[in-house]
């Protein structure tokens, strides 16, 4: 066997959040298409595909692709249970073959794309993070070659990563839309409670923007949090750092610094730091203070 394997071997879809499409004014970004990419340089395998599980678990779509030489695997359906990624579908569990046409342990429905595009050696792993399926990436070589535990392991890793993004976007639009909601009721005043769900939001929204690893969702999610706050476009003259902003939020809905650190993926004393430099610019003394000076200025809802 090659050593590298050895060593370490967009359409939108029907009744799901398309990865490919704006999801209620935000981006998101093909994170699919990044994670295949991850899976070949950790792997060492020259294949990887993937796609989005249908929201009520029963299919699978191949929609993006990378080292793919014909176009016999776009768009192709995978019934759960069938295949190998419907298998991985049913079982949430990584799964893989030597020889694809060969192997009698998985249903052959979907050879004749598989040996079209020349696959051999074919593994999958399932992407969730404490749920359903959402995905399934595979990776494979034109060869016979087993692959080994070290690549799975690789490809789960990339999973668990392309879980967590993935779990963050649905959080995003579950927030937005409960936001639009809100706002379609068109009240004159919020109530002191309705103003509290609006800071809880606006501090979770500034938390996912922490988490994820797409710098223009990110980007996007801040813009959304400064709208949020009633705060002008960010080349305005705002003070605060976008860090110093994330961690009033936080203290404005209560956390304490660990919490905040926790949330912001930060060490608690960085957090300290970041509320001192806030005090600073603005001219407080304690942390409540803060926050109320930056709600008087727009910089917090």
């Amino acid at each position: 066997m090659p050593e590298a394997y050895e060593g370490c071997i967009s359409a939108a879809w029907p009744g799901r959040w398309s990865l490919a499409t704006p999801v209620r004014g935000c981006h998101a970004g093909n994170v699919l298409e990044t994670a295949l990419e991850r899976i070949r340089r950790a792997s060492g395998l020259p294949v990887a595909f993937g796609g989005l599980v249908s929201a009520d678990g029963r299919s699978m779509r191949l929609t993006d692709f990378a080292g793919t030489t014909t176009l016999a695997l776009n768009g192709l359906v995978v019934s759960a249970g069938n295949g190998l990624g419907g298998r991985v579908v049913t079982t949430a569990r990584p799964s893989r073959v030597e020889d694809y046409a060969a192997d009698p342990r998985i249903s052959h429905e979907y050879d004749a794309p598989v040996t079209t595009e020349g696959l051999r050696a074919i593994a999958a792993v399932p992407v969730a993070l404490g749920g359903p399926v959402l995905a399934v990436l595979y990776a494979g070589t034109r060869a016979p070659l087993s692959v080994g535990p070290r690549a799975l392991d690789a490809m789960g890793q990339v999973a668990l990563r392309l879980g967590t993004e993935l779990t963050v976007r649905r959080e995003v639009a579950r927030r937005l839309a409960e936001l639009e909601t809100a706002a379609a009721r068109g009240r004159p005043e919020a109530t002191t409670a309705e103003w509290e769900n609006v800071r809880l939001a606006h501090a979770d929204l500034r938390t996912l923007a922490a988490e994820t690893d797409d710098p223009g969702l990110r980007r996007r999610l801040q813009e959304i949090s400064a709208r949020l706050a009633g705060q002008a476009p960010p080349s305005s003259l705002n003070p605060l750092s976008p860090r110093e902003l994330d961690v009033l939020a936080m203290v404005a809905v209560g956390c304490a610094n660990a919490e905040a650190a926790r949330r912001l993926g930060l060490l608690p004393e960085t957090v300290k730091s970041y509320l001192r430099n806030a005090m600073r610019k603005l001219g407080t003394h304690g942390r409540m203070e803060t926050v109320v000076a930056a709600r008087r200025l727009g910089f917090l809802p």
